[in-house]
């Protein structure tokens, strides 16, 4: 059987390489990267493969060494020394918690019961996140043969996937390579001819955000409704139908094969001492470049943002950057020195979180970017407990209050206040972290929340439209091009003569400022 593989390798990448342009790729060996400044900075681990093998094909996988980490598993290493590399990796959770996933594995392997499950949590709802989505399409089976060895580690026989609905390629492909992996017996009765056997199926959510949570997502795996469960029991020691259930994200298992085939030190060459190896980041928002960015663990949020990103879109100025999905942090753009690792932006107010990171430039409203935040943890949170389902419609009430001028300074008070306590006694890690786009921007942008309750209430960013007026300037030509446009009628004036806006009755719907031939009307 060790053999069988070996072969498959040699034509496996043959196929590849006989596929690939020179022109798009660094070819040199057996190491193929990919060409262009977007990926001169990054490091990529985990995005090994993406946009290098042909998702559809298990040959060009094990082409470039897919499987030989669960041959290793299987055939070299005992159960407890799986373990250890997992452990002396320090590979912690990528979903967001950090958990370190050795000691996950430990747990589940102490428990003497004759069933255990493996859970991949590939239920990627946030805001602007897509790295697990891209692994799931583009490299499918380093999930399947993380989950395996993961299986062969901890004694278990059932592997769930637990995927979006809403991501239907992610879905075919992981579906597709299931099969190939069954064909191949690398899935299924007796893996490589051994004693060990082990089968995974899909569970498809229904796009709750709530069932990214780990307890939330395996009461949907048994039929039920999506809610956290009280945490009585790690799930490790009872999780699924009340088994010892390990379950990671896509990201976490990504990392997998590749520590058991070169060890731990090769791992921990990357990032951090606390925060090990790389982390996948979706960069999203007002930066030129997007889309997916490895780098290793610790590497500055300037690094990521201008020498990866190339900066602002049209030069502006950033304001801030926000990690972790809506439940992350906002930061200034005063701290952008600081490293992308568990510890340090903890240490400033946001999340790691599954990777999520939104760039914001000078045009920002701060208040109204925690607002939206918050609008989306108040249409997905679950309803069970209290504080999540009251307390943060309350915030968002407040906020409302705020970016429509109708709030007082004592409303920032209570805003804070009551951020707090959701945060303290919500059930679960989603409603803990919730009120952290509040408390950051809060602890951060103070004056802009100043500005929007004070005397004369103005939004600094000019986004908030309650707040705004629109003024046409001595520079208007007459052309009356912005009255006709108007679509109350609150524009008036004679042709050839300054016009007049009429802010009673003006719906301050841009319209006038947008038809305007030698930009007369500005935003007050």
């Amino acid at each position: 059987m060790k053999s069988r593989l070996e072969n498959i390798k040699k034509d496996g990448f043959a196929k590849l390489i006989s596929r690939l342009d020179p022109e798009n790729y660094y070819i040199d060996g057996e190491d193929i990267r990919l060409k262009g400044e977007f990926y001169q900075k990054q490091t990529r681990l985990v995005l090994r493969n993406c946009g290098i093998i042909d998702p559809g094909s298990i040959e060009e996988y094990i082409g470039r060494d897919g499987y030989f980490a669960l041959e290793k598993a299987i055939y070299d290493m005992t159960r407890e020394e799986i373990i250890k590399v997992v452990t002396d990796s320090g590979l912690r959770g990528r979903g967001g918690a950090g958990f370190p996933a050795g000691r996950k594995w430990e747990t589940a392997f102490k428990q003497d019961v004759d069933t255990k499950y493996i859970i991949c949590n590939a239920d990627e709802g946030d805001p602007g996140a897509f790295m697990d989505r891209s692994v799931l399409e583009n490299d499918p089976h380093s999930v399947l043969e993380a989950m395996a060895i993961c299986a062969r580690a901890v004694g278990a026989n059932q592997g769930f996937i637990y995927v979006r609905a809403e991501y239907p390629k992610a879905v075919k492909a992981l579906r597709h390579a299931i099969e190939d992996a069954k064909k191949y017996n690398l899935l299924g009765e007796n893996i490589l001819g051994s004693d060990f056997s082990f089968d995974i199926d899909l569970r498809l959510g229904a796009g709750a955000f709530v069932c990214g949570e780990g307890t939330a997502l395996m009461e949907s795996i048994e039929g039920k409704r999506g809610q956290p469960r009280n945490k009585e029991f790690r799930t490790t020691v009872k999780g699924l139908w009340g088994k010892p259930t390990v379950i990671n994200n896509v990201e976490t298992l990504a990392n997998v094969a590749q520590i058991i085939l070169k060890g731990a030190d090769y791992f921990r060459a990357y990032g951090t001492e606390k925060s090990p190896g790389t982390k996948v980041f979706a960069l999203v928002g007002k930066v030129k470049h997007s889309g997916l960015v490895e780098v290793p663990m610790g590497t500055s949020i300037n690094t990521i943002v201008y020498d990866i990103g190339k900066g602002i879109q049209n030069d502006k100025e950033a304001k801030a950057v926000q990690t972790g999905g809506p439940s992350g942090g906002c930061i200034p753009k005063s701290l952008f020195d600081t490293g992308c690792d568990f510890e340090s932006l903890k240490e400033i107010g946001s999340i790691m979180g599954s990777g999520g990171m939104v760039v914001m430039d000078e045009d920002d409203c701060m208040v109204d970017v925690a607002r939206f935040f918050l609008e989306f943890s108040v249409d997905e949170s679950c309803g069970k407990c209290t504080p999540c389902r009251i307390g943060n419609k309350r915030l968002l009430e407040m906020l409302d209050l705020i970016v429509t001028g109708k709030a007082g300074e004592e409303t920032l008070f209570k805003l804070k206040e009551l951020s707090e306590i959701v945060s303290e006694t919500s059930l679960c890690g989603l409603g803990q972290a919730s009120p952290n786009p509040v408390l950051s921007t809060m602890n951060y942008f103070y004056d802009e929340y100043l500005a929007h309750v004070g005397n004369v209430k103005t939004c600094p960013a000019k986004r908030c439209k309650d707040l705004l007026s629109y003024e046409i300037t001595d520079t208007c030509i007459g052309c009356t091009k912005c009255a006709k446009a108007c679509p109350v009628g609150a524009v008036f004036g004679k042709a050839r003569e300054i016009h007049h806006i009429d802010k009673k009755v003006c719906i301050k719907c841009g319209t006038c400022m947008d038809n305007c031939p030698v930009k007369a009307i500005v935003l007050c």
